[in-house]
């Protein structure tokens, strides 16, 4: 007989995972307040929210004043939905993880990042896109004041700088140029045209740069 069989056979590798899940399992469980160990326990047919998907739904968003249904899966998010399903491609895609601002929209009037935010959520709440600042013919004064001061370049980041300019000063119209810097916080322009955004930003103040 020789020395692996006096010792028995080695565990292998989905052995040494089984008992580190074990042991893992044990230890957060022992560690969980007794009422947080209770909860810890599924208990089926105590759910109080309605599931939904993972089919397509039926869904209505209000965007720029008008309701727009549409059908989409649950885990389709508003930029998605916005750009791929009802046509309203305003917000642009560039980061699609919440870090550069492109996709910026108005819900409820405050802005948001469109790219992290699911449609579903949208329901029954108003969202403004970059088109909502051309109304008539007429363009609002934030885009206007960037092509006067040739704000952009590429053209990918102008739609959430003007919607998250716009939100400041409809919060606040008496706004000064550090107060909408300091909105603009979540947003990037990668073409590096902050000195001209900074130009239309005192012209919409009425203030002159110094």
């Amino acid at each position: 007989m020789n020395d692996q069989e006096t010792q028995g056979a080695a565990p292998t590798r989905r052995d040494f995972l089984q008992g580190a899940g074990v042991a893992v399992t044990a230890v957060a469980l022992t560690t969980l307040a007794p009422d947080d160990a209770a909860a810890a326990e599924v208990q089926p047919g105590n759910a109080q929210v309605a599931a939904v998907g993972p089919a397509a739904v039926k869904i209505t968003l209000n965007v720029n004043g008008r309701d727009m249904p549409t059908s989409i899966e649950p885990r389709v998010t508003l930029l998605d939905a916005l750009r791929n399903y009802l046509d309203v491609t305003g917000c642009k895609r560039v980061c699609d993880r919440a870090t550069c601002g492109a996709c910026t929209v108005l819900m409820d009037g405050k802005p948001i990042y469109a790219c992290t935010t699911l449609a579903v959520e949208a329901q029954g709440k108003p969202v403004r896109t970059a088109e909502s600042l051309f109304n008539d013919g007429k363009v609002d004064a934030v885009p206007a004041a960037f092509v006067r001061a040739d704000a952009q370049q590429c053209g990918f980041c102008t739609p959430g700088f003007v919607v998250s300019m716009k939100a400041v000063l409809e919060a606040n119209p008496q706004a000064t140029p550090a107060d909408i810097e300091k909105g603009l916080q979540g947003n990037i322009c990668r073409c590096g045209t902050y000195e001209q955004m900074r130009d239309a930003i005192y012209a919409l103040c009425n203030q002159k740069r110094t």
